[in-house]
């Protein structure tokens, strides 16, 4: 039976064991009692592990670190019977390892749920007849068969059949894309109608969605974590002290001296430095719904070069809504088109339809009765209005059908369609009446936090899955000049790794499946928490709580000032201990006296650190909402 739960469980309760001790040895009327020094009890508990974890290095890999010189402290100091300046040391030693512990626990990835999107099963046409096999048993040019809400298990190409393919795993755009014979369809992706027949141009080992799962497995063994500031100048200080020492001993013959001088160069404020400050840091941010998992997170924040934003789900509300509609025959006026389209709609599990339908219904309530409601995948929706015959759908149905299209109504589909919009027209008796144009929101603050992160000398960056056309008018509005549409998962992980091998390192910020591996090869991924998938999160290093790109302007802020916070501990405590040297040297300082002083030093660390809990976010940012569309694109036309 395990006496503790946890390596942190046992730490605390070490400290806390090792605490008491040390106060208690403080009272000479308890040792005497126990003929035992209780100093002892805080060496054994919180520093041999130190001793022994310096001695493994040294011996293993001979890697100086911090330990080393704290071990040298605390053994000397028991050599010459300083048994209660070992003790504190080792208590405070242990508390900044502790700190520093749990400031770098990293989340689990999200390589579970990844697994849980691949197909088990896949049904493969064979000699004619439908049967079920393993997925993973399917062999490139085996025909495959995928019905209405399967997952498509395999990369392939549609031989026969059409369907609407949820492609947001791949591309992070909610709108379906309707896919033809000769069209490509990949692995993990959604068929949410009808039925089609693939030719698997790839295994299923070798998919779209398995080497995305691959890819973010080894995503992690190539972020290489931090290595702490007292341990990257540990070598130096152990240096220092050990000649200081020796020096004096040599020259003045005390050996008091030179344990002195061990005892107050123990970096015991210079340990404390910088995960004190990291905590407060991390602690501050969460007020604010910023979710901050390692330490490490914020250094590599106060160094980022570029930020790179997926657009939909982050700049944009990745919601779809109605931004405009239109009737052109005098017989039906908006609104009663409105009506009319919306209670077509409401049968509807497309995204369009439901997007129409819950715009329709933010006002009104009553929705007109519809009969004979029919899907036709990848065009639209034919119905009955009483005697009515009544056809919705996209530019290609409504040309299918030969309803009569002038000039105008085309141009404005266009107008529409370069604006990154999707149009939908409403005919009845063969007659058009009007369209409805949807799109994707542009977050109110996304022009503001573009324009202070360009303050800053970074460059923003856009990599979306979306077309060309949407990427751009997003971009123009809120000023990013660095665009990358039409992108795949492992496309954006690619112009990720090549930013980061330019020695500019780069934050990511995205909020979809599709976001997982940029997030992952990013220096510092940033994932939208409220609406962002599972996975999403699971694979950054922060998380937005509040589905607030508002707060990325203070985050960066805040890791700067926990940076300068750092480095002025850092300072201090350098500067402390080098004036206890200089007073060990001459006698001035004994070792009882030498441990007070570097405790002031860890005071002022803290204290100094605990101000960043009352950092406030005062980056106001003047938020509005911007049109994506100008006043030329909703003129009334009259058919």
């Amino acid at each position: 039976m395990k006496l503790f739960k946890s390596e942190t469980q046992k730490t605390v309760t070490f400290i806390i064991i090792s605490s008491i001790c040390l106060f208690m040895s403080l009272i000479q009327s308890v040792d005497e009692l126990l003929h035992f020094n209780l100093s002892w009890v805080a060496i054994i508990l919180c520093g041999l592990p130190i001793i022994k974890e310096a001695a493994t290095c040294l011996y293993e890999e001979f890697d100086i670190k911090a330990d080393v010189l704290v071990s040298l402290a605390l053994i000397a100091s028991v050599i010459i019977g300083e048994i209660f300046a070992a003790g504190e040391i080792s208590v405070i030693m242990t508390i900044g390892a502790l700190l520093e512990d749990l400031t770098v626990q990293k989340a689990q990835s999200g390589i579970e749920n990844l697994v849980k999107l691949t197909p088990k099963q896949a049904r493969i046409i064979r000699d004619n007849k439908e049967i079920m096999i393993n997925a993973d048993d399917i062999e490139i040019g085996d025909i495959v068969r995928v019905i209405a809400g399967e997952t498509i298990p395999v990369d392939g190409v549609i031989i026969k059949g059409q369907g609407s393919i949820d492609e947001s795993i791949m591309n992070g755009e909610s709108l379906p894309v309707d896919k033809y014979v000769g069209d490509d369809v990949l692995s993990g992706t959604i068929n949410q109608y009808s039925t089609f027949d693939i030719k698997a141009t790839k295994t299923s080992q070798d998919s779209s969605l398995k080497r995305m799962i691959k890819l973010v497995k080894e995503a992690d063994s190539k972020k290489a974590p931090i290595v702490s500031l007292t341990d990257r100048w540990a070598t130096w200080i152990v240096v220092i002290a050990l000649v200081s020492s020796i020096g004096t001993y040599l020259v003045t013959h005390q050996i008091l001296r030179s344990v002195t001088i061990l005892v107050v160069f123990c970096p015991c404020a210079l340990v404390l430095a910088t995960p004190t400050a990291i905590m407060a840091g991390i602690g501050n941010a969460s007020k604010y719904g910023i979710l901050i998992k390692g330490g490490d997170v914020v250094e590599r924040l106060s160094k980022i070069k570029n930020i790179a934003f997926d657009k939909t789900g982050t700049l944009t509300y990745g919601k779809l809504s109605v931004v405009e509609y239109k009737s052109f025959n005098p017989d039906y006026d908006d609104e009663t088109f409105l009506k009319i389209l919306a209670s077509v709609e409401a049968y509807s599990e497309h995204p369009l339809g439901k997007a129409i339908t819950s715009y329709y219904k933010e006002n009104n309530e009553e929705l007109l009765d519809i009969q004979n409601f029919t899907v036709n995948p990848g065009k639209g929706i034919t119905a009955n209005l009483g005697e009515k015959s009544i056809l919705v759908g996209n530019l290609k149905l409504i040309k299918d059908v030969d309803i009569n299209l002038n000039k105008d109504i085309i141009n404005i589909s266009e107008e529409f369609t370069k604006k990154g919009c999707t149009v939908i027209y409403l005919s009845i008796d063969n007659k058009l009446i009007g369209y409805v144009a949807l799109s994707d929101i542009l977050r109110e603050e996304a022009k503001e936090v573009i324009n202070y992160i360009k303050s800053q000398k970074i460059n923003p960056v856009m990599l979306t899955g979306d077309n060309k056309n949407s990427a751009q008018n997003i971009a123009n509005i809120v000023g990013i000049d660095d665009i990358h549409p039409s992108l795949l998962p492992e496309d954006k992980m690619n112009i990720i790794k090549n930013l980061e091998d330019s020695k500019s390192q780069t934050c990511m910020i995205g909020d979809g499946v599709n976001d997982a591996l940029a997030l992952k090869y990013s220096s510092v991924g940033i994932s939208m928490g409220a609406i962002g998938s599972d996975i999403a999160i699971e694979a950054s290093d922060v998380a937005l709580a509040s589905d607030d790109i508002k707060n990325i302007p203070y985050l960066l802020y805040l890791s700067k000032k926990t940076m300068k916070t750092i480095k002025l501990n850092v300072t201090f405590s350098l500067a402390l201990n080098f004036l206890a040297i200089i007073l060990a040297m001459t006698g001035i300082l004994n070792p009882v006296v030498g441990a007070l002083v570097h405790n002031l030093g860890s005071v002022f660390v803290i204290l100094n650190s605990a101000k960043l809990l009352k950092t406030r976010n005062n980056l106001a940012l003047n938020c509005k909402t911007e049109s994506l569309f100008t006043n030329e694109s909703k003129g009334a036309l009259i058919v």
